[in-house]
């Protein structure tokens, strides 16, 4: 079942791609494993899905332990990350997308063994529920980055309301996609900002159309 979901995930990536006039591999497929056991996610690496996201500390790091087996595996933090705990997981993830604040990103900083790579969370919606920054600081928040030499923001990163029309959604992802181009443009050392984290199961496709280069897709792969 998994691999027949996964093969129509990437074959709804690949269409979407065409529609859009973008090669296949400008969309990286990151599977949103947090609703599943390391067995299951096992089955995912070795159908070659190498790139997995969790949202929970605890329960990623007893994940990334029994599937020690596959160091290849490129593991993304897509949740809310408490301060606290950045300690016990910035140096075992190789993305994180939630990059929100200033006092976080100290921590990072200080905590970090390696450069991180980052996306900034944009609350580009304005939902009161949402985390992220407002667009209109984006530049600003980026440019205070620049003494974090273990952070680098390589993009950014939204998520349409579940409840979002096709239009809306359409509308939020092509703003941070604008974003994403001028932050780009600025051509910051610490901060090339080439990348767009935006899509989930819902929606991914429409994310795509408006140059999402990472879409995180859980539901659509275990349903």
């Amino acid at each position: 079942m998994i691999q027949e979901n996964l093969a129509q995930v990437q074959q709804t990536i690949h269409e979407a791609c065409a529609l859009a006039n973008r090669a296949n591999d400008a969309v990286t497929l990151v599977a949103v494993t947090k609703t599943v056991d390391a067995k299951v996610t096992e089955s995912l690496i070795r159908l070659g899905q190498l790139h997995c996201a969790e949202n929970r500390v605890d329960k990623f790091l007893a994940k990334k332990e029994a599937l020690q087996a596959y160091p290849e595996v490129r593991w993304h933090f897509i949740g809310n990350l408490q301060r606290r705990k950045v300690k016990d997981v910035i140096n075992e993830i190789d993305y994180f997308h939630a990059l929100d604040s200033l006092r976080l990103a100290d921590e990072i900083q200080k905590r970090a063994e390696k450069v991180i790579k980052c996306f900034v969370e944009v609350n580009v919606s304005g939902e009161e529920s949402k985390h992220g920054i407002s667009p209109e600081e984006v530049e600003h928040f980026i440019r205070s980055l620049a003494e974090h030499t273990q952070i680098q923001v390589i993009g950014l990163m939204t998520m349409a309301p579940f409840e979002s029309t096709e239009q809306e959604q359409r509308e939020i992802f092509k703003k941070l996609h604008l974003i994403q181009k001028q932050i780009a443009n600025l051509k910051f050392k610490h901060a090339p900002c080439l990348e767009l984290s935006m899509g989930m199961s819902n929606d991914y496709p429409i994310a795509i159309s408006q140059g999402a280069t990472y879409v995180r897709v859980g539901t659509a792969l275990f349903r």
